[in-house]
């Protein structure tokens, strides 16, 4: 889809130049001299990505443009506006940065600075645009199950046998890494089936003892073990007609397995200290991150067990090998950390913030991420964008380690050095160049470098320049 630019200027020359230059990069434009008629542009044409001169008429103040800059992101707040700001009017453009504005320009611009920062403004929309795609459409099709998201293509083959395996009584064992979305996999199981009306009980089989672990899933009677002062079900009897989640399986005793497999082949249940077993109809779903196979090589976990559980298996890539789901699902836990972010408002990754997601071997994998964009909302402060300096260390460029190289001038910063080390060296020391052969004038420092004055300043505090 073609792109519409809103571009708000009193100047029909400018208009005029600015239109056809882009025009000619395949953009749509409309066109508006004052305030009130950008409105109504921007509700006529749909724009959501304004280029806005801050002198409007009446009064040719750099506060008409302000003014109306706020009018159009409370209309529409994930439009992406481009301030265009003279020298004296650098603070106000800073401010309206701050309150949602997406970048700003100073005057004079420089025609090709001005198209790359509309590029980037327009890929940020085609980005955020996919993203909320398939989002919508994906918890759509988990409907009230709050499913699982995403579009990799291990993905979606776990996501097939999910959907052939949720209509059907057969026992499933989910398998991968800890944090890989076992216990969303199995809760969705469970809402897309027959069952979803009655209870779904999950208990980790390796966060309870073998004893407490036995009284948890089978139950006990009073009197049968010291603190039993009370007849107890169990988790087996409680999910009658549902389903139980056995999560971490592999870490369960090998005296339990025995008396977990008796239970799945006749249905059965036999309380600690009960002499008259009950019978419940269950469905189980299992999961583990480690290997049963060799589990059962090493005589730790039974072979019969594992036929029994592994009815149907769903393996779970690892985030690193779904690298492609990355915006999709940063975005997603984004959302939901604002629930717990008071005064939070809605936040996107700036495309440099998604790359050092993508370059991250992720070893937590879905947790990890979760509380990454967790921290990474605190660490915003607020701002409509996660910018790098809002990741974590592990993610980030090694301040500490580009500052030692930039001691060392334009050559090489060592042998030990990455090349992301190396990379930023470099980039330091060319903004450290334009710097001085500009005076320290940061506006034209920008231009020379082919970057948004924004963009330009976070490099600055980035690498510690003044």
């Amino acid at each position: 889809m073609t792109e519409t630019i809103l571009l708000v200027d009193d100047d029909a020359a400018f208009r005029d130049v600015y239109r056809e230059l882009l025009i000619g990069e395949g953009y749509s434009v409309a066109e508006a001299g004052k305030a009130p008629d950008a409105l109504s542009q921007l509700t006529k044409s749909g724009a959501r990505l304004i280029i806005l001169d801050l002198m409007l008429p009446p009064s040719g103040r750099a506060e008409e443009g302000a003014a109306l800059a706020e009018k159009i992101l409370a209309q529409r707040p994930e439009a992406k506006i481009i301030v265009v700001s003279g020298a004296g009017e650098t603070p106000l453009a800073l401010h309206l940065v701050q309150r949602g504005a997406y970048d700003f320009l100073a005057k004079p611009v420089d025609p090709d600075v001005l198209l790359a920062v509309v590029g980037r403004a327009a890929a940020r929309l085609a980005l955020e645009d996919r993203v909320a795609e398939l989002e919508r459409s994906l918890t759509a099709k988990a409907g009230d199950a709050g499913g699982p998201l995403g579009g990799s293509p291990s993905f979606l083959e776990a996501m097939r046998i999910c959907e052939r395996a949720a209509p059907t009584d057969v026992p499933v064992l989910i398998t991968g890494e800890s944090g890989t979305g076992k216990e969303v996999f199995a809760r969705y199981l469970h809402a897309k089936s027959r069952r979803r009306d009655r209870a779904f009980v999950a208990v980790n089989c390796g966060a309870l003892s073998p004893t407490l672990l036995e009284s948890t899933l089978f139950g006990h009677k009073r009197g049968s073990f010291t603190g039993a002062v009370r007849d107890a079900p169990g988790l087996l009897a409680e999910a009658d007609g549902g389903t139980v989640f056995l999560d971490e399986l592999g870490d369960m005793d090998p005296s339990l397995q025995v008396k977990l497999l008796r239970t799945l082949e006749t249905g059965e249940v036999l309380p600690v200290g009960a002499s008259r077993a009950v019978t419940v109809d269950v469905r189980v779903v299992s999961a583990t991150h480690r290997p049963l196979e060799a589990m059962i090589a090493a005589k730790t976990f039974r072979d019969d067990l594992y036929w029994r559980v592994r009815g149907i298996e769903i393996a779970l890539p690892r985030l690193a090998d779904r690298i492609g789901d990355l915006p999709l699902l940063a975005q997603h836990f984004l959302n939901q950390a604002r629930a717990l972010v008071p005064r939070s408002g809605p936040a996107t990754l700036s495309p440099a913030s998604l790359r050092r997601l993508e370059a991250y071997a992720w070893p937590g994998n879905l947790r990890e991420l979760r509380h990454e964009m967790q921290r990474a909302l605190v660490m915003g402060a607020g701002r409509g964008e996660i910018l790098e300096e809002d990741l974590s260390p592990a993610l980030r460029p090694r301040a500490a380690n580009v500052a030692a190289t930039s001691a060392s001038g334009p050559g090489a910063p060592g042998e030990a050095s990455t090349l992301e080390e190396k990379i930023a060296h470099l980039e330091r020391h060319e903004i450290a160049v334009a710097l001085a052969a500009t005076q320290g004038n940061r506006s034209h420092t920008a231009t020379r470098l082919g970057l948004s004055r924004q963009g330009l300043l976070n490099k600055m505090e980035r690498y510690g320049l003044k």
